[in-house]
């Protein structure tokens, strides 16, 4: 990760953009822990701004082992984008870590403005492109970096990540074991 941000897509998209689309016209929603935002198999009916709380996304293996695949906090948004837009089912569950207040626009009216709305046309696609960039950077770091490189930009990146997630989460985001996070930690 080459930003401050722990998310570095949000580098490279009009943040104020998004944020002001959710101000406008979405509607305050509260989830619980545990609550799902989104739930794998269904097409997600909302993008979010999360004010206030943390999620975690979930992929699962074939035999039902989760796997933390993002970490997004207060300030960010929740969203299984682009691919919610075009009416596909997510391959992931994104799932509240704390009791969590999102303002959540509906995917259903911001597909219909893509009908007509350019300057919404550039913004998805230059937001898709940025979170193609990000995630083909997680992947090189995977290839490339140790645990521990990755574990320390993790922690430069968001100082208190472990008020919000649990251990076994951030090992699992990490590519980890718990065990092995551990001993990261005592380094």
């Amino acid at each position: 990760m080459t930003s401050s941000n722990f998310n570095t897509y949000y580098d490279f998209i009009d943040l104020d953009f998004w944020r002001e689309l959710c101000l406008r016209d979405g509607v305050l929603r509260r989830y619980e822990k545990g609550e799902s935002f989104v739930e794998r198999g269904h097409v997600a009916p909302y993008i979010g701004y999360i004010k206030k709380g943390a999620l975690k996304y979930v992929a699962y293996a074939a035999d039902g082992s989760e796997h933390v695949v993002g970490l997004e906090f207060a300030g960010g948004f929740a969203a299984d984008f682009p691919f919610s837009l075009y009416g596909r089912e997510s391959r992931v569950s994104i799932i509240a870590v704390t009791p969590c207040e999102i303002l959540c626009a509906s995917v259903k009216e911001i597909g219909e403005r893509l009908k007509y709305d350019e300057e919404l046309n550039r913004k998805v696609a230059e937001s898709t492109l940025a979170l193609f960039d990000n995630t083909y950077d997680r992947y090189i770091d995977l290839r490339i970096k140790s645990a521990k490189e990755r574990y320390d930009e993790l922690i430069y990146a968001h100082k208190n990540l472990f008020m919000f997630f649990s251990l076994k989460d951030i090992a699992s985001f990490l590519n980890i074991t718990p065990t092995h996070l551990s001993r990261l930690r005592k380094l």
